[in-house]
C-alpha cells in the first residue's frame, strides 16, 4: 500500500487497541515498521486481534440461531398475542441477540467500553458534523451503485452456476435471492421499518465501523476496511446478500476513512435501508379496496421504476467515481506484510475457521458435513 496523501489525520485508534509496547529484540534481522513496533511483534498481536475477531463472530452466529428461535416462537403465537405486539416483542428480542449482546462482547474483549461511551468526548467527536456532510452524503447514488451492481453480477453468476451444474437443488437453494418475509398489518410493518431504518444501521455501524474497524486500524487502513467489509456481509444471512453487502461495507468503510465520521455511515446507511424498508412497507397494502389497490399499484409502479432509475445512475456514478477513489491513498503501519497475507492470516485461524462453518450454515441453510455425506 502506497502512503498516505497529505490530509488531516484521523483521530488515533483507542489506546487500548494499539500494538503493544514491548522491549527491542535482540536480533537484528527482525524488521521494525513505520509505527516504531517490529514486525515480529506486530504479527502477534494482529493475530490476537483476528482470534478475538473470530470468537466474536462465532458467538455473533450462535446469537442470531438463539435469537431467531426464540422470535420465531413469538411471532407464531401472533394471533394470540397480537400482530403488533408480536413483531415488536420478537424483533426486541432479535435486537438483543444479533445486536447488543455481540457488541457489548466486541467492546469489553477489546477495552473499548470507555471509548464508546457515550459521555466520552472521543465518541461524540465521532458523531459531529463533519465539514463535507453534504459531499459526503452525495456518495449514496455511486455506493447503492455499486452495491446493485454487485447484486447484477452475483444474479448473472448463479444462473451461469445453475446451468452448468444441470440445476442441483442445493445450488439453486443457496444462491436464490433473499425474500424477505412481509405482513399485512400496518403496525408490524412499521415496526419492521423502524429496525431497518433506525435501529441496524445504528448498532452495525458502531459494532463494525467502529469498535472492529478500530481494533483493525493499527495495523494497516486497508485491512481493517476488508475484514470489516467480509464480517459485514457474513452477517447478513444469505450467500446472494454476502456479495451485495460486503460490496457496500468497502464503500462504507472508505467513507469512514476519508471523514473519520460514523455519523455519515450511519446516515448512508439508513439511506440504503431506507430504499428497501420503502418497498417492504408497501408490500404490507393488501387488505385494500379495489379503488385503493389502483392508487397503491400505481405508487408500487412508480417506486419501482425510480428505483431502477437510481440504480443506473448510482453505478454510472460509481464508475465516474473510480479515478477519485484510486487516488485516495490509504495508511499502512506494517509495510512487510502484504493486505493479502493479513487476510489470510486472519481467515486461518481457528476461530474463524470455526466462524465460516457457522456463516455457511446461515448463509446457505446447509451445514457443510451434510453436504460431504
Amino acid at each position: 500500500m502506497t502512503e498516505p496523501s497529505n490530509r488531516q489525520e484521523p483521530t488515533e485508534p483507542i489506546e487500548q487497541i494499539q500494538p503493544m509496547d514491548v522491549p527491542e529484540s535482540k536480533g537484528q534481522t527482525d524488521p521494525v515498521e513505520p509505527s516504531g513496533h517490529s514486525a515480529r511483534d506486530i504479527k502477534r498481536d494482529y493475530k490476537s486481534i483476528c482470534r478475538k475477531l473470530g470468537l466474536i463472530m462465532c458467538l455473533y452466529f450462535v446469537c442470531r440461531i438463539i435469537g431467531g428461535s426464540i422470535s420465531s416462537v413469538i411471532f407464531g403465537h401472533a394471533d394470540v398475542i397480537g400482530h403488533t405486539a408480536a413483531h415488536i416483542l420478537g424483533m426486541t428480542v432479535v435486537v438483543i441477540f444479533v445486536y447488543i449482546i455481540p457488541m457489548l462482547v466486541t467492546a469489553l474483549m477489546f477495552g473499548s467500553m470507555s471509548y464508546y461511551n457515550i459521555r466520552s468526548v472521543q465518541f461524540r467527536k465521532l458523531y459531529e458534523k463533519p465539514e463535507r456532510l453534504a459531499r459526503a452524503i452525495g456518495t449514496f447514488p455511486a455506493m447503492y451503485g455499486l452495491g446493485y451492481g454487485v447484486a447484477l453480477l452475483t444474479l448473472l453468476l448463479s444462473f451461469l452456476i445453475s446451468r452448468a451444474t444441470g440445476g442441483q437443488t442445493f445450488i439453486e437453494d443457496i444462491l436464490r435471492p433473499t425474500t424477505i418475509e412481509t405482513t399485512t398489518s400496518l403496525g408490524s410493518a412499521l415496526v419492521m421499518v423502524f429496525v431497518l431504518v433506525v435501529i441496524a444501521p445504528i448498532f452495525e455501524e458502531i459494532w463494525v465501523r467502529g469498535i472492529m474497524y478500530d481494533a483493525l486500524k493499527p495495523y494497516g487502513t486497508g485491512i481493517a476496511i476488508i475484514i470489516s467489509s467480509i464480517i459485514f456481509g457474513l452477517m447478513h444471512g444469505s450467500l446472494y446478500m454476502l456479495f451485495y453487502t460486503t460490496a457496500l461495507g468497502f464503500a462504507l468503510g472508505y467513507v469512514r476513512y476519508a471523514t473519520n465520521s460514523l455519523l455519515i455511515v450511519t446516515i448512508l446507511h439508513a439511506m440504503i435501508n431506507a430504499v428497501a424498508a420503502g418497498m417492504l412497507f408497501m408490500m404490507t397494502m393488501t387488505e385494500i379496496t379495489m379503488e385503493e389497490s389502483v392508487i397503491v399499484n400505481t405508487v408500487q409502479n412508480v417506486y419501482i421504476l425510480a428505483v431502477l432509475a437510481l440504480i443506473i445512475v448510482g453505478i454510472i456514478a460509481f464508475i465516474v467515481r473510480i479515478p477519485t477513489i484510486r487516488r485516495y491513498k490509504l495508511e499502512n503501519s506494517w509495510n512487510s506484510v502484504s493486505g493479502g497475507r493479513k487476510t489470510a492470516l486472519f481467515f486461518f485461524s481457528i476461530p474463524a475457521i470455526i466462524m465460516l462453518v457457522l456463516a455457511f450454515n446461515e448463509l446457505t441453510n446447509y451445514w457443510l458435513i451434510s453436504l460431504i455425506l
